[in-house]
């Protein structure tokens, strides 16, 4: 009985490990886009429901996209000092007991999908076709950080969707400074694994910038930096979010310049973290527009 009770607790604890629930950093830099979004498409009052819906959406959809990017990279990871004790390629967990769990997980969240209006739910099929994408993009493209912008990002496209009926300027701002800031961030956390990813194969931007990552990471920034200007403008936000962006960019400047002095793989994760605090941030001042000014 006790081996049994032992059994399954590593089990849990595998499939825990498998969706990243003890990691949620992930999820917010998924999530915050989207409350962006939310918050400017419906003049900072987003409604209980759709605010439940689509936080409960990031979890589930970044919980499926982390499954399907350990059982594609299944004979990758056991080479890269990082992922190694994942659990499939430590055995922990089995590839079609991996599957099942996809399947739940999409399961979870075709249910969420039918609870917004029409036009998301078509949506919804493309985000979840550049999920997918995003785990093989590493074997295509020397810049699989991009595709991972356009997936980290497409939450904001479905929420202005969901909550206006159609595409208009500042959803299209919201998208942009979202794809430039997730590129960079993810190319710090691509300088992690940029040893063990020449040894294997593996594609990313931070092997393709080299040296140059730390300029290439702070003109990515510069560019998402940009289009949050773009945004307060067509969305005429007032002076209080603008703030919020001049301290988001000082962030930026401050990481550039971490990067480009070639940051060990605490230093490049911590950095990576730290993203976390500027999508905050940015939502403080959307939230502050709407509700102090």
């Amino acid at each position: 009985m006790k081996s049994m009770f032992t059994a399954v607790k590593n089990k849990i604890q595998a499939m825990i490990d498998l969706m990243r629930l003890t990691k949620p950093y992930g999820t917010l830099l998924l999530l915050m886009p989207t409350l962006w979004s939310l918050v400017v498409a419906a003049k900072g009052t987003p409604s209980g429901k759709l605010l439940t819906v689509f936080i409960l959406g990031s979890f589930v959809m970044r919980s499926a996209g982390c499954v399907m990017n350990d059982i594609a990279d299944r004979n990758f990871d056991g080479h890269v000092e990082r992922t190694r004790s994942r659990p499939i390629p430590s055995g922990r967990i089995s590839v079609t007991e991996a599957a099942g769990i996809f399947g739940l997980l999409l399961i979870v969240a075709l249910g969420l999908v039918l609870q917004l209006n029409a036009a998301a739910q078509y949506l919804s099929l493309a985000g979840l076709g550049i999920a997918i994408a995003y785990p093989f993009s590493k074997r295509i493209t020397r810049l699989p950080q991009m595709v991972m912008g356009v997936a980290f990002g497409w939450g904001a496209v479905m929420a202005w969707v969901a909550v206006r009926g159609a595409v208009e300027a500042p959803m299209i701002m919201i998208f942009m400074a979202n794809f430039f800031w997730a590129t960079a961030y993810d190319t710090i956390y691509a300088l992690m694994d940029r040893e063990d990813d020449l040894k294997i194969g593996v594609k990313s931007s931070a092997i393709l910038f080299g040296r140059r990552t730390g300029p290439a990471v702070g003109i990515l920034f510069g560019l998402s930096s940009l289009f949050f200007i773009l945004l307060g403008l067509t969305a005429h936000l007032g002076p209080v979010y603008y703030v919020s962006i001049a301290a988001a960019t000082g962030s930026f400047l401050i990481q550039a310049r971490a990067v480009h002095r070639s940051p060990d793989r605490p230093a490049a994760f911590s950095l990576f973290k730290s993203n976390v605090g500027v999508g905050l941030l940015v939502l403080l001042g959307l939230v502050l527009n709407y509700h102090l000014f």
